[in-house]
Formats: C-alpha cells, sequence, structure tokens
C-alpha cells in the first residue's frame, strides 16, 4: 500500500514539472528573439555588419552589379566629402521583426554613421512584403524628419517600384536624402600634418621670392637709363592672368580628386533613435 502511494506521488511530481517546462518554454524563446537595450539581438534576421565595408548590401540580389557599382561609388563620394553615410539594405524579408525596426538594428549593430555626430541613414527594402522604410540616425534627424522620410518613399521611390525600375528609384531616392542632407556634416580633415607643413614652407618661399623680384624690377625702372630695361617685369607681365586661372583650376581638380578617392573604410559608431517612415508599393 505504501508503494502504491509512493509511485503515486512520483507520478504527479513528474507530470507537474513536465506542465512547468511546457508553461515557461514560449516565454524562453520570445526572449530569444527579443533586442537588447543596446540594440544587440540574438536572431539571425539582422544580418552582420558586411566585410569588406560596403554602403550597398543587396543580400536579395536584386540589382546588376553596375548598379551596384554606381550607387556604391555615389554614396562612398558622399561619405568621403561629408562624413554622412548613407547605406541600402536590400533583404527578401525582415521576419520576425517589422521593417521599421529592422532598420533601426542594422544601423545600431553596423553604428551607420560617425560616433558623436549619429550621421547615419539606413534605406531599407523588403523585397517579397514589398516595404520601405527611411531611418535616420540622431545626427539627422532634423535634416529628414518623418515627413519628408514618408515623401521620398510616397513621391519617389513607390512609382519607380511599381514600374519595376528599381535602380532608378534608389538612384532618385539618395539624391533626394543628399540634397535634403548636404551641408549638415563636413568630413574631418585627413591627417597630412607632415605634407601640409612642407607645402606651406614652399608656398611662402615662393611668395617671398616673388617679393624681392618685384622690388628689384620696380627700382630697375625707377632709374631713366634702366627703364626699358626693367619693363619686361611689370606686374600684368609677370603675373599673367592665366596663370592665376591655371591654380584655380588646379585646386578644383585636387577637390574632386578627394571625393572620389575611395576614402570610406568602415561604418563609424553611429547611433539610432526612433525616426523616420515606411511605405510599400
Amino acid at each position: 500500500m505504501n508503494v502504491s502511494f509512493l509511485v503515486s506521488s512520483i507520478t504527479r511530481t513528474v507530470r507537474i514539472c513536465l506542465i512547468f517546462l511546457l508553461l515557461i518554454a514560449p516565454v524562453g524563446l520570445q526572449a530569444q528573439d527579443t533586442a537588447t537595450d543596446d540594440g544587440t539581438t540574438a536572431s539571425t534576421a539582422i544580418p552582420d555588419k558586411p566585410n569588406p565595408p560596403r554602403l550597398v548590401n543587396d543580400f536579395a540580389g536584386i540589382l546588376s552589379g553596375s548598379e551596384r557599382s554606381q550607387l556604391e561609388q555615389k554614396l562612398r563620394a558622399y561619405n568621403d566629402s561629408t562624413s554622412t553615410q548613407i547605406t541600402v539594405v536590400i533583404v527578401k524579408t525582415t521576419e520576425p521583426y517589422p521593417i521599421g525596426d529592422f532598420a533601426f538594428q542594422v544601423g545600431r549593430k553596423w553604428g551607420v554613421g560617425q560616433q558623436g555626430k549619429n550621421n547615419g541613414l539606413v534605406l531599407a527594402w523588403a523585397t517579397q512584403t514589398r516595404k520601405i522604410f527611411i531611418a535616420p540616425g540622431y545626427g539627422l534627424e532634423g535634416a529628414i524628419p518623418d515627413a519628408i522620410a514618408k515623401r521620398i518613399i510616397t513621391n519617389t521611390i513607390v512609382p519607380a517600384f511599381k514600374q519595376e525600375q528599381y535602380y532608378r528609384g534608389l538612384d532618385e531616392a539618395t539624391t533626394e536624402i543628399i540634397r535634403r542632407a548636404s551641408g549638415e556634416y563636413k568630413a574631418d580633415p585627413k591627417d597630412n600634418s607632415g605634407d601640409d607643413e612642407g607645402s606651406g614652407a614652399i608656398f611662402i618661399g615662393l611668395i617671398i621670392f616673388l617679393i624681392i623680384i618685384f622690388i628689384i624690377a620696380r627700382r630697375n625702372r625707377g632709374g631713366g637709363n634702366n627703364r626699358n630695361r626693367g619693363g619686361g617685369w611689370g606686374g600684368p607681365v609677370f603675373f599673367p592672368t592665366s596663370t592665376y586661372s591655371g591654380w584655380g583650376n588646379s585646386g578644383g581638380g585636387w577637390s574632386g580628386g578627394g571625393s572620389s578617392g575611395g576614402g570610406f573604410g568602415g561604418f563609424g559608431g553611429g547611433s539610432f533613435g526612433g525616426g523616420g517612415a515606411g511605405g510599400d508599393y
């Protein structure tokens, strides 16, 4: 009799334990897919930071190689000249996340934008669910507020996507974003202090040399017998207009070369809040 009672008690205890485990299992699984406070997540739905780093990330294979290259070059040039980072992320689906949460998670996990400036922006597109979202970092929320992000999606991206002109939609949308964000930030100066000092010394030396020559020429022109001898050193002859315009063109050439030099080396640790807007097509 005592043995039967013991077996019955053990059976009831095992049943209670099994029921308890079944009740807490879904809670544990749900917790694994929930984003943490610092923006990280255990779910594989958020892609890892690209290596090597890229601003155009087509995980769905929608764009052609040349389209990806052209868009990448455009966004890199903008990054190099302003330090503002715009990244395009194309996936088939953002499940289990809504596309807005997905865009913010990508921005935080990858660190899009510069640390301290938070001047990054994520343009996310889910091809299967046909949804788009523009998520600006904290530093760009003033230039790209929710209403502007919604307008870019509605007026620029959606009409092009409905015609299956995907590259055109992304190209025109990023152009509009660049136009509105222009002037928000400038790229930090590159560390060429040694070269700058050498170039500055040469330039100062050249100026001093030209001043001395100019003074000597003026003195020679002051004498009656040497008036014609010094005539060739007059200001307009010694400093022709074409020389000045040549320096100006050279300066423009250096500036253009710097902006297209491929300075993008990766994301800088920017942070994201909750701004932005989405839509579908």
